[in-house]
């Protein structure tokens, strides 16, 4: 009875860990799209001409 418990108790810290990883990877991947859309508008802008 001991083991069984045992191995419900490190599946379940297991699956709230993938559980954890898997919201994570969501903010990862928009903050990563974020900064590549920042570097992008950077390289697109239009440069500022002045008259001299």
């Amino acid at each position: 009875m001991k083991k069984a418990q045992s191995i419900l108790e490190y599946a379940l810290i297991i699956s709230v860990v993938v559980a954890a990883l898997a919201a994570m990877s969501i903010y990862v991947q928009r903050s990563a799209q974020a900064n590549l859309k920042i570097i992008e508008d950077q390289i697109n802008a239009q440069p500022v001409v002045t008259n001299k």
